[in-house]
């Protein structure tokens, strides 16, 4: 879709009335000292900040702000910043991803309802980045996203470590015995050296990627580390860009189209990105009208190797990947691959953005002829008896002798239930079990947490043993590794198969042939189907009973069915 002439500011239904309501619009911002220039029909930019203590990835967004609103003025803007629901990681129960749509429907509201022409989306963690975008998508006003930027490396006893990846390992190690509780407590003060995101490529450095590979953020504002000057400088940028967006009309449906999904997707495989990717991008797309499934996942992504030495998947963190030229540099290299002509927030194509950028470290950011594993490494879609409607896998952190693997099942109903036994000697468990936790998905826990990457059995881990097939409809963290099936469609609390898997029955993984099967003859299927019962509610009111009743399969993004879609930007009617 071309941008059209943009008509008047929108804002102007607010403050241009030269009656009561202009004048309640007008003197409450008069009693904050704006002067009336401000309401001369200059666009009204807001600056959608998820700051909160409560999340302390996105505990700096309030100095970027500053920087943001700096820009807006600058360009001849005027900057109202406002709070929304911010998604921590670290302190969300049950799980962020309950909250994901909650905070997109804040997002949505918020601009809609409010005097804004254009908005500045000021996001970072896991969760937040993804929310934004589905609630600017769903309102259509001109937005520019500026995620918070990675933590600088951890760094352990001289050699780097990183978020996520580093603690899986180490919290083994310590249920192994071989590491001792002051090892492991040292390591805890040495990961996170400043303020930022996870520095691997977790969910939210993916996500940042994968925005700014949609066009929804300037180049090079996905890898530099939070503390860097120049993210100030981005923010002085996306703050102007937001006064020009408004004045030219182009909006986030002009510029995540088909084909920037289809690119955003090949650069999910370039970078290792995050099987969360997979839900957001089907999120998104299905607020902003661009038809997107599971399969194009895995087609998309076929011919794409992995270029991005980062953990999990590789040896590098975001730090060294700014350095080596960052995202900029990756599309530039690439570019044959990937459509070319896509708008985006610069209001250039995307070919435009990065030509001339430079590759400065080709063992962070390798060449196609070089790469951290083949074509057709990245996330994997399974189907078969056990996920009829797909399933996934992270192929690049997985354990290649995995791939194809069939075993007998230990099955557990419950996360709970699991770690009850985890560290059980007599757990009847070897290298050779299949292990699988269910009632993890969107409805069953609820909200589909990350424990995925389910811990192993202790006695495996004294063994020597660090992996084996697990099979889950939950998610798993960007940061975590292991050949772990995750976000099986559909899930057990809706009665899809695996509520059906029983311990010792056969189940075979063959990544190769993007298949997973329940070994279990269909009138035995059909028979446990005939006893099965769905689980308890998990709330009789509030959010999540909204979300429990509503919530989609994960094949389909995990909105909510009545959120699909856009509302657009028409003022609402006025309150007085």
């Amino acid at each position: 879709m071309e941008p059209q002439a943009p008509p008047a500011p929108r804002s102007r239904s607010w403050f241009g009335d030269g009656d009561k309501n202009g004048f309640i619009a007008r003197h409450h911002l008069r009693a904050a000292g704006f002067g009336a220039h401000n309401f001369d029909g200059r666009p009204v930019v807001g600056i959608c900040n998820t700051w909160s203590e409560l999340t302390p990835c996105n505990g700096h967004l309030r100095i970027l702000a500053d920087a943001v609103r700096r820009g807006v003025l600058q360009a001849g803007g005027f900057p109202l910043e406002f709070p929304v629901m911010s998604l921590g990681e670290p302190f969300l129960r049950p799980t962020s991803m309950l909250y994901r749509n909650l905070m997109a429907i804040d997002v949505e509201e918020s601009l809609r309802a409010n005097p804004l022409d254009a908005v500045v989306l000021l996001t970072g963690c896991d969760k937040t980045t993804p929310a934004a975008l589905m609630g600017a998508a769903s309102v259509d006003l001109p937005a520019i996203m500026l995620t918070g930027g990675p933590m600088l490396n951890g760094s352990f006893r001289g050699r780097a470590v990183g978020s996520g990846t580093d603690i899986w390992r180490m919290t083994e190690d310590l249920r192994a015995g071989r590491i001792s509780r002051a090892d492991f407590e040292e390591f805890e003060g040495s990961l996170n050296r400043s303020a930022g995101h996870c520095m691997t490529m977790g969910t939210a450095s993916t996500m940042a990627c994968l925005a700014e590979a949609l066009g929804m953020q300037l180049p090079g504002a996905s890898g530099l580390p939070a503390v860097d000057a120049r993210r100030g400088t981005l923010a002085e940028a996306s703050g102007a860009r937001a006064v020009e967006l408004a004045r030219e009309g182009l909006r986030p449906s002009h510029i995540m189209t088909r084909e920037a999904f289809e690119n955003a997707i090949v650069v999910n495989a370039a970078i290792g990105g995050s099987t969360n990717a997979v839900l957001h991008l089907l999120a998104i797309a299905g607020r902003v009208g661009v038809p997107l499934d599971l399969d194009d996942f895995d087609r998309l992504a076929a011919d794409m190797p992995l270029l991005v030495d980062l953990m999990p998947s590789g040896r590098f963190l975001m730090e060294e990947f700014a350095g080596a030229g960052g995202l900029p540099a990756l599309l530039n290299d690439i570019a044959a691959h990937l459509h070319r002509d896509p708008i985006t927030v610069t209001g250039r194509s995307l070919a435009d953005n990065v030509q001339g950028a430079e590759v400065y470290d080709r063992r962070v950011l390798r060449a196609f002829t070089d790469p951290v594993q083949p074509a057709g490494s990245g996330t994997a879609v399974l189907r078969g008896s056990l996920a009829p409607d797909g399933a996934v896998i992270k192929q690049s952190a997985a354990s290649a002798h995995l791939l194809a693997h069939r075993g007998p099942a230990l099955v557990f109903d419950s996360l709970e239930e699991y770690a009850a036994v985890a560290d059980d000697p007599d757990l009847a468990v070897d290298e050779n079990t299949v292990l699988v936790v269910r009632g993890v998905g969107p409805r069953g826990y609820p909200g589909m947490p990350e424990v995925g990457n389910l811990p192993m059995p202790r006695k495996l881990l004294e063994r020597g043993i660090t992996d084996m097939v697990r099979v889950s409809d939950a998610r798993m963290s960007g940061t975590a590794y292991g050949t772990c099936v995750l976000h099986v469609a559909p899930e057990a609390a809706v009665g899809g198969p695996l509520a059906l898997a029983r311990t010792g029955d056969e189940i075979e993984l063959d990544v190769p042939a993007r298949s997973l099967v329940l070994h279990v003859a269909e009138d035995e299927l059909a028979r446990r189907r005939a006893a099965w019962t769905p689980p308890a509610e998990h709330a009789s009111r509030g959010w999540t009973r909204l979300y429990t009743d509503h919530v989609l399969q994960a094949d389909r993004g995990v909105d909510l069915d009545f959120l699909v879609g856009a509302s657009g930007d028409v003022p609402p009617r006025s309150a007085f």
